[in-house]
């Protein structure tokens, strides 16, 4: 198993980045097919503000073990949370583009015991192009950001607040996120 290319906590919930657990050829294959599927602009990261919601592809649930993502992010989250069990109970891809409008939000309540595993897909990543996630402490201060890398896996404690940022103007591409929220079970 490959060694997470970061730790860090956040209000002392955990945030790991892995890199190379999948290849960038793999993750560029995600990208060209995600990039022809059917996004509906019906998620919104705080149910109350109806007025912005963003572009989401669902996938069933039962798809998910066939993918090559699945095995890397089980791998990972056994090594995350080694001795406890985590089972999906969602899985979707994120699309965001230049103008769109994404909020601060937490992926779970806290005390939950859940873990947000957030595959990038693209093919290349221009620091230039922003579209990090951040990470906010308890007081709303930004603690980290994370960039989204060719095949980067990011999990993370879902009662952490974060935003992924829409990609910078002088983005030639959207910005893909493959989620899978998981439970302790």
């Amino acid at each position: 198993m490959t060694a997470p290319t970061r730790c860090v906590k956040v209000g002392g919930r955990d945030v790991f980045v892995f890199d190379g657990l999948v290849t960038v050829e793999e993750s560029a294959r995600y990208f060209a097919a995600i990039s022809q599927a059917s996004f509906t602009r019906t998620e919104s990261a705080r149910a109350h503000l109806n007025e912005f919601r963003h572009w989401v592809c669902e996938m069933p649930l039962e798809n998910l073990p066939r993918t090559s993502l699945w095995q890397a992010t089980e791998r990972a989250v056994l090594q995350m949370r080694p001795g406890e069990r985590f089972l999906p109970y969602r899985v979707y891809t994120n699309y965001a583009a230049f103008g769109d409008v994404l909020l601060t939000h937490d992926d779970a309540p806290e005390g939950e015991r859940e873990v947000t595993a957030l595959w990038y897909l693209c093919e290349r990543w221009d620091t230039e192009w922003g579209g990090e996630t951040l990470f906010f402490d308890d007081n709303g201060d930004a603690e980290i950001a994370v960039s989204p890398r060719p095949a980067r896996l990011l999990l993370f404690d879902g009662a952490i607040r974060h935003v992924g940022k829409p990609p910078n103007r002088n983005c030639p591409v959207a910005r893909y996120t493959f989620a899978i929220k998981l439970r302790a079970s």
